[in-house]
């Protein structure tokens, strides 16, 4: 199957970039930053606005068992985006799953140089379609095929088979966050880390 272009959709993602080696981006629709942090699991008193820059360096002061050690989020239309610098919650940690997503719907892409990458849709604590960008035919979750079409667009071959296929899934990240802004209707782009983010720190297990 041919690849499409997506991945030129990201240029900026390429390498580490701006986002470095480890992150989550999530977008969460019709809840608030103020109450998606609390979701997560925040120090309230610690909330202020920041610049994604400030997110970063705090996140990276204060890392926390390799997670994010600060959290930012900011609304973009219908939807919040929430970016761990470092981390990976919202879309492994299932209890934290299940609050930030209670009663709405989340779409996470994770990026981790040391483990696995992610592409998560949560609906209401349940995930619904969940996998490794670089696996995309093993999905799991209660409707795994809900995205089919969406990921055959982007290039992430919903029936990719890694020990028969000669070919590999080249950029998974950007072709995630392509299947993401088709989910979502919001392309992720870096003047969306121009924004100014309601910043707080998780708070420790």
């Amino acid at each position: 199957m041919a690849m499409t272009e997506t991945p030129e959709e990201f240029p900026w993602l390429s390498g580490h970039g701006a986002m470095g080696e480890i992150y989550c981006v999530s977008f969460v629709r019709d809840v608030s930053p103020e109450e998606v942090l609390r979701r997560f699991g925040v120090d309230e008193s610690t909330m202020e606005e920041v610049t994604f820059d400030e997110l970063d360096e705090r996140s990276a002061e204060s890392m926390m068992d390799d997670a994010a050690g600060y959290i930012g989020a900011v609304k973009v239309g219908d939807w919040t985006l929430v970016i761990e610098p470092g981390g990976w919650k919202i879309a492994v940690d299932s209890e934290i799953m299940a609050r930030v997503s209670r009663g709405t719907e989340v779409v996470s892409v994770c990026r981790h140089d040391y483990a696995s990458d992610t592409f998560a849709y949560i609906v209401d604590g349940q995930p619904v379609v969940w996998f490794d960008p670089m696996l995309p035919d093993a999905r799991s979750g209660n409707d795994p095929d809900r995205f089919v079409k969406e990921m055959r667009e982007v290039g992430l071959d919903p029936e990719y088979d890694i020990d028969s296929d000669d070919s590999h899934i080249d950029s998974p990240i950007e072709r995630s966050f392509a299947l993401a802004s088709r989910i979502t209707t919001l392309p992720f782009s870096p003047e969306m880390l121009e924004l100014r983010f309601l910043g707080a720190e998780p708070l420790e297990d």
